[in-house]
């Protein structure tokens, strides 16, 4: 059957894993009509990434998901541990409770009840079409939209969009027909990854460790509820063949107390750790997303992760250039900001890796020395990574023309309380761009054209109070947004929808000033593309 439409579609998401699933869910809600294409005509059943932290969950908040994403979680309740072959602990890492973005520091999943979770909201969209078996096999740019070719088993067929995001994983096809180049640091190692569904429920304290043995280097994580996950290191001795078959996967849980008459296998496989990410993620109406334009170890538990902070940051972007509230230079800024912030993701999980993937006995006791005599703080027990922060974008500028002060900084999400309903702060504003204030006065100097603005825009105005607040106002928590603002000197601060702080200000004449260069950067000429 041939499926060529002359219909445009806002968007094409090719692949439609998680990461896609995710921003056709963002763009959907916003509105626009999208299509997703998944070469595989059933999704995949098995299980791959198995943690997210505390920022994805407030992106599932944002994308309406976030009750049926806890329900088929794990958050930790306790610590994440580093240990020697002595059982001594070289780190303890707190990841109990709720992190600053309102949801449990740490997360553990199934991927496939994940995507079912993402993909159950996918169908009910009323803009958002799912095509699954429709593989893309070619790919023409016109003025106006790009054509894609498909081909499936009844048969193949054209589809027609505005922009076409690559969220089609590492083999990306649609990478292929970008100019952009690779940067690979040429860090490889093998593990073989073990999911298991123990038969018999088992507390595990802690809930996730590590075990840093030279003679195998050994993961013990969850793989979400009513799962575990054994990671074991490729020895040098070892090929990737004689360790990826059923019998080693056992000989390898033995020692651990897992058999066959306790534990089911539900996938081994052999992964080669990578660190590597594309240097433009954007050209034209192409853009790249997830895997498609980085990969790194997963040490940190970030791979994933930084695939959700792509979507988030490609939406809101592509939401306003597709209604006409941004000009098409807001894209250029997508590489420059996730690229710089997925690097610190790649070279934290590098560090993490030189650390755990020790070989060498005498080596790994001088690490272990040096770990416990920092007792164990990952403060000082783990290599000093700089903060993750936002490439230059769509952010403050300092008067000297620079970056403005903490800009580009994930901002918290606390619970306020807005005419008697107490929530976290998205939940009662609908996400969006976010302008909070110390009580009104600061948003007195707003004129009827700033006001216009943020209102197109689709800005929630909080006014911030700690008492007697009015129905209108939002009341703060202790601890919560006021004594952020105040502990910086800010009587605003301007949060995008991705919840990274574009810019903040003492007063009512710099709120002016900060809604002023929103403005001009969201009309910003887009970039020539070279080819």
């Amino acid at each position: 059957m041939n499926r060529t439409s002359p219909h445009v579609h806002d968007v094409a998401i090719v692949g439609f894993g998680a990461v896609g699933q995710l921003l056709a869910l963002l763009l959907g809600r916003a509105g626009h009509d999208v299509v997703a294409l998944e070469r595989w005509p059933e999704p995949y059943p098995l299980p791959r990434a198995v943690h997210f932290d505390h920022e994805i969950g407030r992106v599932f908040q944002a994308a309406g998901v976030g009750e049926e994403v806890r329900a088929v979680t794990d958050p930790v309740p306790d610590h994440y541990e580093w240990r020697n072959a002595a059982g001594q602990a070289l780190v303890r890492i707190d990841w109990s409770g709720d992190g600053p973005s309102g949801w449990p520091t740490a997360s553990f999943f199934s991927q496939p009840r994940l995507e079912a979770v993402l993909a159950a909201a996918a169908e009910r969209s009323a803009t958002l079409t799912v095509r699954r078996g429709q593989e893309v096999t070619g790919l023409h740019l016109a003025e106006d939209f790009v054509r894609l070719v498909t081909r499936g088993a009844d048969g193949g067929g054209e589809v027609r969009a505005r922009y076409v995001v690559g969220a089609d994983g590492a083999g990306s096809f649609v990478r292929s027909a970008m100019a952009t180049t690779v940067t690979d640091l040429g860090f490889f190692y093998d593990w073989l990854i073990v999911d298991t569904l123990p038969h018999e429920e088992t507390e595990w304290s802690p809930m996730n460790w590590q075990l840093c043995d030279p003679e195998r280097p050994t993961t013990i994580v969850s793989g979400g509820p009513g799962r575990r996950r054994w990671e074991f290191m490729r020895l040098p001795h070892e090929s990737a063949a004689e360790l990826n078959t059923p019998e080693t996967a056992w000989r390898l849980l033995a020692p651990w107390g897992r058999t066959p008459e306790n534990t089911a296998i539900e996938r081994h496989t052999v992964y080669t750790f990578q660190a590597r990410w594309v240097d433009r993620w954007h050209e034209g109406r192409l853009l790249l997303a997830g895997d498609a334009a980085h990969q790194m170890p997963p040490f940190a538990g970030q791979g994933m992760c930084s695939g959700m902070r792509d979507a988030i940051n490609l939406a809101w972007k592509l939401d306003l250039v597709l209604d006409g509230r941004a000009g098409p230079g807001l894209l250029d800024t997508y590489t420059s900001e996730r690229s710089e912030h997925v690097q610190h993701a790649i070279g934290m999980s590098m560090a993490l890796g030189r650390v755990i993937c020790v070989l060498d006995p005498e080596a790994a006791a001088a690490r272990d020395a040096r770990m416990i005599a920092a007792g164990a703080d990952p403060l000082h027990a783990l290599p000093a990574t700089p903060p993750p922060v936002l490439g230059d974008g769509v952010l403050q500028r300092a008067p000297d023309g620079g970056r403005a002060p903490d800009v580009g900084l994930l901002t918290p999400q606390y619970e306020v309380t807005h005419r008697g309903r107490t929530a976290l702060l998205d939940d009662l504003t609908g996400g969006g761009f976010t302008l909070l204030t110390d009580g009104p006065a600061p948003l007195d100097a707003l004129d009827a054209a700033d006001r216009g603005f943020l209102a197109e825009l689709g800005a929630v105005l909080v006014p911030l109070y700690a008492d007697a607040c009015p129905p209108e106002g939002y009341l703060d928590a202790p601890g919560g947004y006021l004594a952020h603002l105040r502990g910086h000197g800010h009587a605003a601060a301007l949060v995008r929808p991705d919840f990274y702080l574009f810019g903040a200000a003492a007063d009512g004449a710099g709120l002016r000033e900060l809604v002023g260069q929103l403005r001009a950067q969201l009309r910003r000429p887009a970039a020539a593309v070279v080819r």
